[in-house]
């Protein structure tokens, strides 16, 4: 289907990505992660004919699969223990663990969404109730936005106040209330709640968007009537907002774009390739797992990234896989890795004081926890749930970072990664091969070989250092630092 697309546009493909290049971008993209040496030598040199979709099948178990995508929904649904979210410390540790939990288990995706929708109890014993603490107390419009923009991609602005006030309904018997322990929060279905259009004033039917209104009992939950609506076959929003959102995960760019902002003026640039997958979703019991693996197993997804002559100029029609910065966690986990090194975190919120010792930072419950190379390569606040909230625009400042900062250099001096693994092997010429494979998941041109070799032999200092001013290099090119 994005064949044909682009046969319409006279826009050809490029042709298919190296093995070397399909093993560090299916790490990335599925695992936040690099491959080890081995395991990009390894794949290189196998010649199983399926390997690229065995690949794809074992990270998709992997526990660093669970970690990456729990970043990923953490930014969405706003996990942050203070400022504007205040889920408290206990709170986001156990709404991450959850949502963890469900990745990790492959919960159906409407079974997911109901529970953060429908749930009652303690915010630190019902993990999921902590999606309700995350949005504005008590105001229905601003719950509104965040339901919609989180599970049908849509942003309530659009919509006329008839359409809002409908659909405000169904949030307005939320209740909150404080208990004896720290910062604990009960979220409760409140049956005294009014049902009322808050422009009018005038009792107000939950209504579905679209659809009739529905007529509720007083003892009836209007959110579960939601959820129940919001899940149904037939409801549009709900499987397309998801799958759109994986493919611009995956590919960088939704088919609808900005992947959060679906709406009848911003259309797919490819419809029939978002119905393939919003059936596949829902003809699969919304099997989030599945639709990854069509994804990843796909000819579009294993383009190279190299453009064409003909395809150069294409930013929408997905001719080629588009280069990407690494997000802000990824490459910083990813620095550490090759150097054996570990960041450490404090921070004065959330209260009273935190210390976070030898932890990745994809693996961060708190959005309130940061570090300043996060906060430099666009770590997102977790203050709205847009896409748009994570940055991975590059910037001077990033590259001087890498360039120039005693926070690289002393992770090469002090890191104790690279020096044991180039220390074991015998021959200059394997020790470059596996430094390129540390770094860069793959082995050097013979061109590269050479050029390294030369400046171990002709560099004056110590050893180390030569190695060090190598591995400094690498780290240093868009090769390492982007998606590709």
């Amino acid at each position: 289907m994005v064949f044909d697309k682009l046969k319409e546009l006279g826009i050809p493909p490029s042709g298919l990505c190296s093995d070397e290049v399909f093993v560090r971008r299916a790490f990335l993209d599925v695992t936040g992660t690099l491959p080890t040496a081995q395991e990009a030598r390894d794949f290189i040199r196998s010649e199983n004919k399926d390997k690229r979709s065995a690949l794809i099948d074992e990270l998709l178990q992997h526990d660093q699969c669970a970690e990456y995508w729990t970043m990923k929904w953490c930014d969405l649904l706003r996990v942050k223990a203070e400022f504007p979210s205040n889920l408290w410390p206990n709170g986001a540790q156990a709404y991450h663990e959850w949502i963890r939990s469900c990745l990790k288990q492959n919960m159906p995706y409407d079974k997911f969404a109901k529970e953060l929708l429908t749930s009652n109890g303690s915010n630190f014993r019902v993990p999921q109730v902590n999606f309700y603490c995350s949005l504005p107390r008590n105001n229905p419009q601003k719950i509104l936005d965040g339901v919609a923009l989180t599970f049908m991609g849509m942003r309530t602005k659009n919509w006329s106040a008839e359409q809002r006030a409908g659909m405000e309904a169904f949030f307005a018997r939320i209740g909150y209330k404080s208990t004896g322990e720290w910062k604990e929060e009960i979220i409760f279905f409140d049956p005294s709640g009014a049902l009322t259009n808050s422009t009018t004033g005038k009792p107000q039917m939950p209504t579905p968007l679209g659809a009739a209104p529905i007529p509720l009992a007083a003892d009836s939950d209007p959110r579960v009537a939601f959820a129940d609506w919001l899940t149904t076959t037939d409801n549009p929003w709900f499987p397309q907002n998801i799958v759109n959102r994986i493919w611009a995960w995956l590919l960088g760019r939704g088919i609808i774009h900005e992947p959060d902002d679906i709406r009848p003026d911003n259309l797919p640039q490819n419809p029939e390739v978002l119905k393939y997958l919003e059936q596949e979703l829902v003809s699969h019991n919304y099997d989030l797992q599945h639709i990854y693996r069509i994804i990843l197993n796909s000819r579009t997804y294993q383009l190279s990234a190299e453009p064409t002559d003909k395809n150069r100029d294409d930013v929408a029609n997905f001719s080629h896989y588009y280069v990407r910065r690494l997000d802000a966690e990824v490459l910083l986990d990813a620095l550490c890795l090759i150097t054996g090194t570990s960041e450490d975190y404090t921070s004065q919120i959330p209260e009273p004081f935190t210390f976070i010792e030898n932890q990745r930072a994809i693996s961060l419950a708190d959005g309130s926890i940061t570090s300043p190379f996060l906060e430099l390569y666009g770590r997102p606040s977790r203050d709205t749930g847009f896409e748009s909230e994570r940055n991975n625009k590059p910037s001077t400042a990033q590259r001087l970072h890498f360039l120039n900062s005693t926070h690289v250099l002393d992770k090469l001096k002090r890191g104790n990664a690279l020096r044991p693994a180039i220390g074991k092997i015998p021959g200059d010429g394997n020790k470059i091969q596996m430094l390129y494979l540390t770094i860069l998941s793959r082995f050097p041109t013979e061109e590269e070989e050479n050029t390294a070799y030369r400046y171990l032999h002709t560099d004056k200092r110590l050893p180390k250092e030569a190695w060090m001013d190598l591995a400094w290099a690498l780290l240093n090119t868009k090769e390492f630092m982007y998606r590709h």
